[in-house]
């Protein structure tokens, strides 16, 4: 019975126009077992939570509901306890004499209804809402019922010293810390800024690139907070002079999650910001992180190359690594042996081996690297390229026959060959080891659930005339529960990708100004950042400002 209702739903997700036939079946063929049609389609990104809702709402009869401003009655909560209601994705919205109303991320789990109906006694209605927008209302609403004030309230000026405080697992600040990070997880965050101040302490969120204020904390609750948080990474928590780096491993809501955390010394206490790294979610596809079909191409040809260096280069946070690793992750195979030296290694690749930078002991950049060509690689990979003698060595050992994948902070493609020779690298190296420089930034993705076409602005179409792309409508997000009320929901990548032919070479050797070198790029075809930017945002997956917000156009 269940795998009609199943079929069902993909035939009418495709009379819908949502999703091709082809999709469909190649999702059925390649999905795991267990996995639900529409999990497996949410995953490769070919529809949107709301998109499924919407056609399950017509399929099952079941109303769609928004829990962005809903009128929880918080009384009911304690029916239902959060670590059921994270487990099975429901939330309780209101009872009606011996009914409960529920809203459910999968209406047909017919066992979480049973389990519910056994334990709280009541008949259970069901309605429809996102699996974010769930687990969102538990993070906001379940606190409440935990606690939450009643712990800002007692915490009194308490030492950090108290051990048991902030260790054992139901203390308030240890619920307070949990809390924090599965909010920040549930959100997508990807990072978690911790901002002493002079009377309170902001929690702040990086959510697409950008962050906003998420609660204030009063000023009391600082030295338990990150006596928590250095516990947790194992830190000094005596040391509160100098900046200190550590990790945390943790599980929350079922999937492990890596945080890295750096503390800093600031007038008013110290700073922390933990880097989330989702292991489940981390990018290892090469043809899944928005290149266009001609980039995708040039790309793949400069890393299946035998030997030279591929830079990738952009400012922080602009997904370099994330390139790097599906790179590695296409070149992963048995017969080539791979050599990383990282700082730090931030996913860890089965079948790699990775070395850990450490100053402490002198194992830099360079000293790693020259190590690693004694071990007979195929492939190496260096996390980031900063100082002279790390180039030379990257230079040495593409010319011996290596692939060397590696980071660099420049502005563009163009930009990273001049670093290289203000560096004092000779012009002869660079020009024989270069294959490539991709330069990318990360844009906000508009939000799919409310986009809707709109037409340019003046200013627009100057922008696109000058770069001589046609446009006639423009996709802007109106704003909803899903995004926030932001208009853009997920980020993706634009690249510029440059191919060093014979006559670039020949240009960088005889040391020929700039200008010719951007004549050649123009001539073989490269697509600019700006360029590739626009036309993402002609195919209406993100918009001209957030172009303009990371590409300058000349």
């Amino acid at each position: 019975m269940k795998q009609q209702t199943r079929k069902r739903l993909g035939d009418l997700l495709v009379e819908a126009g949502l999703i091709s036939e082809d999709q469909l079946q190649s999702t059925l063929k390649e999905k795991s077992s267990g996995q639900k049609l529409g999990d497996a389609l949410l995953q490769r990104g070919y529809i949107t939570e709301q998109q499924l809702i919407e056609v399950l709402e017509f399929q099952l009869g079941i109303p769609h509901i928004s829990l962005y401003r809903y009128p929880f009655d918080t009384t009911l909560f304690s029916l239902i306890s959060k670590e059921t209601a994270k487990r099975n994705r429901l939330i309780p919205l209101k009872k009606d004499g011996d009914k409960l109303f529920v809203a459910m991320a999968d209406p047909m789990d017919y066992f979480a209804i049973d389990d519910l109906r056994l334990s709280t006694g009541f008949q259970i209605e069901t309605a429809i809402a996102t699996k974010d927008d769930i687990l969102r209302a538990i993070n906001k609403y379940y606190e409440i019922d935990e606690g939450f004030d009643e712990l800002i309230g007692d915490l009194s000026e308490h030492e950090a010293g108290q051990e048991e405080e902030i260790s054992s697992d139901d203390s308030p600040v240890v619920r307070l810390v949990n809390q924090l990070m599965s909010n920040a997880v549930a959100m997508k965050a990807s990072d978690i800024h911790i901002d002493p101040q002079e009377t309170k302490v902001l929690i702040r969120y990086r959510i697409d690139g950008i962050l906003r204020t998420e609660r204030v904390l009063p000023k009391h609750m600082q030295s338990l907070l990150t006596a928590r948080i250095k516990i947790m990474a194992n830190l000094d928590i005596t040391e509160h002079r100098v900046p200190q780096d550590g990790r945390i491993k943790v599980n929350l809501d079922f999937h492990p999650i890596d945080l890295r955390v750096s503390t800093l010394p600031t007038v008013f206490g110290e700073k922390i910001v933990l880097r989330i790294l989702d292991l489940s979610s981390s990018l290892n596809d090469v043809t899944k992180l928005g290149f266009n079909k001609l980039n995708l191409k040039r790309f793949i040809d400069m890393i299946e190359k035998p030997t030279g260096i591929v830079l990738i280069t952009g400012p922080t946070g602009s997904g370099k690594s994330s390139t790097l690793y599906a790179a590695l992750n296409r070149l992963n195979s048995e017969e080539v042996n791979i050599i990383t030296v990282e700082d730090p290694v931030e996913y860890q690749l089965e079948g790699v081996n990775q070395i850990q930078v450490n100053g402490n002991v002198g194992m830099t950049f360079a000293k790693g690297l020259r190590s690693i060509l004694r071990q007979d690689p195929n492939i190496i990979m260096v996390g980031e390229i900063r100082d002279k003698e790390t180039v030379e060595v990257a230079i040495r050992a593409s010319l011996t026959g290596h692939l060397v994948l590696s980071t660099i902070h420049t502005n563009d493609s163009l930009g990273t060959v001049t670093r290289l020779l203000d560096m004092g690298v000779e012009p002869f190296l660079v020009a024989s080891s270069l294959s490539g420089i991709v330069a990318q930034r990360l844009v906000r993705r508009v939000c799919r659930d409310c986009a809707e076409e709109q037409a340019p602005s003046k200013r627009e179409l100057e922008i696109f005339a000058k770069r001589g792309i046609k446009i006639e409508r423009i996709v802007r997000g109106r704003g909803c529960s899903s995004c926030n009320m932001t208009g853009y929901k997920g980020r993706l990548a634009i690249h510029e990708v440059l191919v060093i032919n014979d006559e670039m070479r020949r240009v960088i050797m005889d040391g020929d100004s700039f200008t010719r070198l951007r004549e050649l790029a123009i001539k073989s075809k490269t697509i600019f950042l700006i360029d590739d930017g626009l036309l993402k945002v002609k195919q209406g997956v993100t918009t001209t400002e957030e172009i303009l917000r990371v590409a300058i156009p000349e």
